[in-house]
């Protein structure tokens, strides 16, 4: 008789072997079995979820954490809480924008610091900034930068300013020798119109200049990088062809691209502070096609979330994702390798993104069928729609962490 912590079990358990019935055994914040749904195990609390699908929690690669409105402490218990609501059990922040921008070992430190009230886990992206030499890549690399984020154009912060060729191939030679990924904001500058803050002067041409920038650079250099955030499908085929000639290219897009026509936004959506923009329903629907290709090199979907630029994500990415997913013919397993499994195997996060023996019992119940309404009042792109999926219980390092109550962020009505 084997003695856990805690049993799940669930009729639909996403595994990387499948989606099936499952009994998950969590003991000291891991799963150490997960064996079919009649065994018999004891265990100190045991969780029945039926229908309701159990996923692993999603990682949401890339997330804006810095409210300039809240002090950097309460944007990470916000974004923690946030997250929670949403399903994604693990962060991986964004260097920029932010109080301090993290391009500096002590950079971190402070941003780690202020996440401990956090209730969920964290990860930091490194910046890297026109000035940012050797020493400082490797400082934060062994402070524990899990991965490098720059920007071809704007940075989110003028501490992060864009890279031009020579600094972005020196950057790629100096993460290859540690062996860490690049995240790349792949529109360029010098095709963007003046100010740079609408679709109009942001056209996918930017994005189809920067990746072919970050692909030359990489095919001389070797260095393993990830376009974020992808949205102009036009661009699909050159982000394919890069495997061809040995380029190590993957990229993610967000939720907000695949469901959001740039022809239906309100005025007042703050969806038209999206960085590359939303963009048209015959490039969103583009967008989906290379999406579901098998093989694509589009791998992740992350949520977005920048509450400097107003766009508070994280709480219905999950659910609009699924909605628009759904009617496409995908599953749950495609889902969550969108969101959890993909994003943890690019950053090397072995205990993240998958329901399996030895990795952390981060976990999400998930009814894949019931409606969801946003607020209308909701700070998000996604006021007002009728979504479908919603997130319940939420498990983090197997302690029950959320109950899939909707609180209005920042105390908001």
């Amino acid at each position: 008789m084997t003695d856990f912590d805690t049993v799940i079990r669930s009729g639909r358990t996403v595994t990387p072997d499948g989606v099936v019935p499952a009994a998950v055994g969590i003991r000291d914040g891991r799963i150490e079995a997960v064996a079919g749904p009649g065994v018999r195990w004891s265990a100190r609390e045991e969780v029945d979820l039926g229908g309701t699908a159990l996923l692993p929690g999603a990682v949401d690669l890339g997330t804006g954490v810095h409210d300039p409105d809240a002090g950097l402490g309460d944007s990470y218990r916000a974004a923690g809480a946030a997250a929670l609501r949403g399903g994604v059990t693990t962060l991986v922040v964004s260097p920029a924008p932010a109080r301090p921008v993290v391009v500096r070992a002590d950079d971190l430190q402070a941003h780690r610091r202020a996440a401990a009230g956090a209730r969920v886990s964290l990860y930091f992206l490194g910046g890297v900034a026109p000035g940012s030499g050797p020493l400082d890549l490797a400082d934060l690399r062994a402070a524990g930068a899990v991965a490098f984020q720059c920007s071809l154009s704007d940075g989110g912060a003028p501490d992060m300013a864009a890279l031009d060729d020579s600094r972005l191939r020196k950057a790629m030679a100096e993460l290859a020798a540690l062996d860490a990924v690049l995240l790349v904001h792949a529109e360029d500058a010098r095709e963007l119109g003046a100010p740079a803050v609408s679709a109009e002067q942001r056209p996918p041409r930017a994005e189809r200049r920067g990746l072919e920038r970050v692909i030359s650079a990489a095919r001389s250099v070797g260095t393993r990088t990830h376009v974020a955030p992808f949205t102009a499908a036009e661009c699909a085929a050159l982000l394919s062809a890069a495997g061809s000639i040995g380029v190590g290219l993957s990229a993610q897009t967000c939720p907000h691209y695949l469901c959001l026509p740039a022809e239906l936004l309100d005025p007042r959506s703050p969806a038209h502070a999206c960085r590359p923009p939303v963009r048209t329903d015959a490039n969103r629907k583009a967008l989906w096609s290379a999406l579901l290709e098998p093989g694509s090199a589009i791998t992740s979907v992350s949520s977005g979330h920048l509450p400097a630029h107003g766009l508070h994500t994280l709480e219905w990415s999950l659910p609009a994702l699924w909605t628009a997913a759904r009617r496409r013919g995908a599953d749950l397993d495609l889902l969550s390798r969108w969101t959890a499994r993909a994003p943890a195997e690019l950053l090397g996060l072995a205990g993240k993104g998958r329901i399996a023996p030895g990795c952390d019992a981060d976990l999400v119940a998930f009814s894949p069928e019931r409606p969801v309404p946003v607020p209308r009042v909701d700070p998000s792109p996604y006021a007002g729609r009728a979504l479908v999926g919603e997130v319940g219980t939420v498990w983090v390092s197997g302690m029950p962490a959320s109950s899939g109550v909707r609180v209005p962020p920042h105390g908001r009505a």
